[in-house]
């Protein structure tokens, strides 16, 4: 299978750069019609119409091979087992703190503090960083 892969990641890459050549070595439109009246591309090796033909069905070809080993590409990207009822929120699991049983009311309400009893420890809140100039450290 790890073989499979690579050829068509291979086959996959070969046929993009090809095709980006292919599609910048074509002419425009209108480099069509100056070699319909006798200019220099009616002598070129393909003949006057010869060279786009070529070059536009050998970029379909490569497109059809491109856009091929992309779907083959994907399906072995999501064929890999799966065990039953697995899913992509069950596969992350986030853990959040569990909240600290308060002593009483008063320690839910933000700027106050519960009074200490005996056995709960109150936390203690982090110090903030420090800005600006005192982030600078000193020699």
């Amino acid at each position: 299978m790890n073989v499979v892969l690579t050829v068509v990641l291979a086959v996959q890459m070969l046929s993009a750069l090809a095709m980006i050549g292919l599609i910048l070595v074509q002419h425009g439109k209108g480099a069509d019609m100056g070699a319909a009246f006798g200019s220099g591309g009616s002598g070129s090796l393909f003949g006057a119409s010869g060279s786009a033909n070529f070059l536009s069905r050998s970029t379909g070809v490569l497109a059809a091979l491109f856009f091929a080993s992309t779907l083959l590409l994907a399906y072995f990207g999501n064929a890999q087992p799966r065990s039953a009822g697995s899913s992509v929120l069950e596969g992350a699991a986030v853990t959040a703190p569990a909240p600290a049983p308060a002593a009483s009311g008063a320690a839910q309400i933000p700027g106050t503090t519960a009074p200490a009893s005996a056995g709960t420890a109150v936390p203690v809140p982090p110090a903030p960083a420090a800005s600006g100039a005192a982030q600078i450290p000193t020699k």
